[in-house]
């Protein structure tokens, strides 16, 4: 399978994964061979030891953050890189933490060649009850692995101006819904 077809498939765009290439960071093995060909070893990943690799897992949250969502890609497959585990799924997505119905992490959790799910944030998951989504890995003998565990001391913070901007960006359209937000936000600390 040439690089292209390999990236479309994994929902990557070809050139981020011409661009991991070219740095050795692509998750999977691939040789050039021609002066405009790469071909992506598809046996590697279809052998029985795949079957217990890494599924990485990358998320925003709007479409202007899609070079975000390059970096964490790339981040996360050097680290697998630097690992020698094998990656069998790489998926990568836009959508809101808030929201359960994610088709591709739906699709990496579904998998059983997956059995480790590394993520960069624990956030990038979901944004709440990722617990639960761990002891169901755990129970079914896979694993959550986020590479930056460290806690933002606003967290909390940060978590209900997400929220506020939601029911905001539902109740008076999404252009205005950050202003409106932090105007509530004051208003709730002036009174408190």
């Amino acid at each position: 399978m040439n690089l292209k077809e390999w990236a479309e498939a994994q929902g990557v765009h070809p050139q981020t994964a011409y661009r991991w290439f070219r740095e050795g960071t692509l998750p999977v093995p691939a040789q050039r061979v021609g002066p405009r060909t790469i071909l992506v070893n598809m046996e590697a990943n279809a052998a029985p030891e795949a079957v217990g690799g890494l599924g990485l897992y990358a998320r925003v949250s709007s479409r202007d953050q899609k070079t975000d969502l390059e970096r964490q890609i790339a981040r996360l497959s050097k680290w697998a890189a630097k690992t020698g585990r094998q990656v069998v799924r790489v998926e990568a997505e836009i959508g809101s933490g808030m929201n359960g119905a994610r088709s591709k992490a739906k699709r990496l959790l579904a998998d059983p060649a997956v059995t480790t799910v590394v993520v960069e944030h624990k956030d990038r998951l979901g944004r709440m009850n990722v617990e639960l989504v761990e002891a169901a890995l755990a129970a079914s003998g896979r694993r959550l692995v986020v590479l930056d565990d460290g806690e933002v001391e606003d967290d909390l913070v940060r978590d209900m101006v997400e929220v506020v901007t939601s029911f905001c960006a539902r109740l008076y359209g999404r252009r205005s819904a950050k202003n409106r937000a932090k105007k509530a936000l004051e208003a709730a600390a002036a009174d408190g």
